[in-house]
């Protein structure tokens, strides 16, 4: 099917929003009417661009106030109509969206608005131009798709249809099924945006707070089955009022927009993309660190070993159980202190997994590798972490650790088993991004979205998992766009004795786990009972801890190097979470101990 997008949806000028929404390979536009406004460019020059970068302008928007008003205000807004059909056809476009009034001056009289749409309708007509009427839901007198399509019934005219908009129509909580009551032919338009299930004032959700499909609460493609089961078959367009999307850059924006219609389109069995290939288990985590010393030095009292080295480049390898840490301290590592860079995921197919990712707009990354070195497929994830696809000891598949040579280690007892779970600070703009991709590129469940306290504001933290729980990503945002330094990349490893780590951890002299003010136990012997000793073995070595409805977690933390920290966490009986309860205890200790280091 044709995409589009409204021009209102991406950030920058109307020549950068039309740039970025070919670069991302829509079909057509929407024309924002203050956009072009705007723009220093004529309609003939907008028209030419579009063509040259092979947009369509689908819909020319919006057209307010214009139906059940009285004669002589009717009269002025068919002038007003004259004015617009004109620089529409200098434009080159032949829809034009009418929303429903909210003028104080419209009566509530469907005859009337029946009548007066009609003569729009013709008058339109004769620019060669038809009017898809839309229902705002916070309309004066017309606030519902039906209502709204009953009126468009009524006038009984060609050049006459309706507009459908997913926000719409779902705000207000109305039944889909019944779009498909509506004639394909008389929807002259569909308009896609998904948003989070919030309890507010409509009209501030929408302008606020309307999101790309698939990163929000509605049901985008059950109502995108309908309206395709009454024939329709023009675009599918995104028209998305988003105050961050506004003020992010106008290319990834474009990029995130167009996957999310492709990953619709699939879901509703309209697009033929590559099966998605979920990933079994993380491979390993790569940290890049300009100073080796204090990482290998956790690493060490954590229980890791370094078994091996890479034989063309600084990388070493750093394993306990199935847990595994590649440490880089390549020239081109960044000099901001260390940061976990990549994460090697287990892929039943890894080659399928790399064509899903590029189908779906993922950046494929360059890998600079010497002749004998592993072919890895490796894609960018929205936060600029490299992701690759690893198929770790399967015969007749490349194997990343054929590019290690071992440094044939003492063996050391382990107590971590695996990686639990990763920990990625998003970018305040990529957050509801990083959710879509993390869903449709690799094909891991997002879990709904929960707010951590911070001392100094609310964090935004959503998980991404596979069905097993072998693969946790946990995306997190700060609370201020350039609060980009405070919260920390970390990785949670899974042992089945925390105490037994967390005392292995301290007397192998790690540094001390994070400390945990005294205040936080004082409320566990309040709300959980504990066998004798219990509490005070916790409150002894910082270990924090939660139930949910399946089980229990334990987990403490190490003190921060650079960015990363690394977590310790023993779940039993099934425990699905990570903590969050915890949390904001975390935060605030590490928020102390920077005050305290300065670091």
């Amino acid at each position: 099917m044709r995409t589009s997008i409204a021009t209102v949806s991406l950030s920058g000028s109307l020549t950068e929003k039309l740039t970025a929404a070919a670069r991302a390979g829509f079909d057509g536009v929407e024309i924002f009417e203050n956009d072009l406004l705007a723009s220093p460019l004529t309609p003939e020059e907008i028209r030419a661009r579009c063509a040259d970068l092979g947009l369509g302008i689908d819909l020319y928007q919006p057209m307010r106030d214009i139906e059940a008003v009285p004669e002589d205000e009717f009269a002025r807004n068919l002038r007003r109509a004259r004015h617009k059909f004109e620089l529409m056809r200098r434009l080159g476009a032949d829809t034009v969206l009418v929303c429903s009034s909210v003028s104080p001056h419209a009566v509530d009289d469907d005859a009337l608005a029946a009548e007066q749409l009609s003569r729009l309708a013709g008058l339109a007509q004769e620019s060669g131009i038809q009017v898809a009427y839309e229902a705002l839901a916070w309309g004066r007198h017309v606030s519902t798709y039906d209502h709204a399509w009953r009126i468009v019934e009524a006038a009984g005219h060609p050049a006459l249809g309706t507009c459908l908009d997913s926000f719409h129509i779902l705000s207000r909580g109305s039944d889909p099924k019944g779009i498909e009551d509506i004639p394909g032919e008389k929807i002259f338009f569909l308009q896609l945006a998904d948003a989070p299930l919030l309890a507010m004032d409509v009209l501030q959700w929408s302008r606020h707070y309307r999101c790309f499909p698939g990163q929000g609460g509605f049901d985008i493609a059950g109502l995108v089955r309908h309206v395709l089961r009454t024939g329709y078959d023009g675009p599918l367009s995104l028209e998305v009022f988003n105050d961050v999307f506004r003020q992010a850059e106008a290319g990834p924006t474009a990029v995130d927009a167009r996957r999310s219609l492709l990953v619709l389109q699939e879901t509703v069995g309209r697009a033929a993309l590559p099966e998605p290939v979920v990933p079994t288990g993380v491979a390993f985590a790569e940290l890049v660190t300009p100073d080796a010393e204090p990482l290998t030095a956790l690493l060490g009292a954590l229980g890791f070993t370094r078994t091996a080295r890479h034989r063309g480049k600084p990388v070493a390898l750093w394993e306990q159980g199935d847990a595994r840490i590649l440490v880089n301290t390549g020239p081109a590592v960044r000099r901001d202190g260390t940061q976990l860079a990549a994460i090697g995921l287990e892929s039943p197919d890894p080659a399928a997994a790399a064509r899903r990712a590029e189908a779906l707009l993922a950046p494929v990354l360059p890998r600079r590798r010497a002749p004998g070195d592993a072919p890895l497929d490796a894609v960018a994830a929205p936060d600029g972490t490299e992701l690759f696809f690893c198929a770790t000891g399967r015969p007749g598949l490349p194997d990343w650790r054929a590019d290690f040579e071992d440094t044939d280690p003492a063996p050391v007892p382990a107590t971590v088993r695996c990686i639990d779970h990763l920990a990625l600070v998003q970018p305040w703009h990529h957050f509801d991004e990083a959710a879509l991709f993390h869903r449709g590129v690799l094909g891991l469940h997002a879990q709904e979205s929960v707010d951590v306290a911070d001392p100094y504001g609310l964090l935004r933290s959503r998980a991404v998992t596979n069905a097993d729980g072998s693969v946790r990503i946990a995306l997190t945002v700060g609370p201020a766009p350039t609060d980009d330094t405070v919260h920390a990349q970390h990785i949670a490893l899974a042992t089945d004795d925390v105490v037994a780590s967390a005392r292995r951890f301290r007397d192998a002299g790690g540094g001390g786990l994070l400390p945990v003010p005294a205040n936080y136990y004082d409320d566990l012997a309040a709300r959980f009972e504990f066998a004798d000793g219990e509490l005070e073995t916790y409150r002894d070595l910082g270990i924090l801890y939660d139930r949910d409805a399946h089980g229990v977690f334990r987990h403490c933390y190490t003190r921060t190097v650079g960015r990363v920290f690394f977590e310790l966490v023993q779940r039993d009986d099934g425990y699905r979470g990570y903590g969050a309860p915890n949390a904001p205890v975390r935060l605030a200790a590490q928020h102390a101990v920077r005050a305290l280091t300065g670091g």
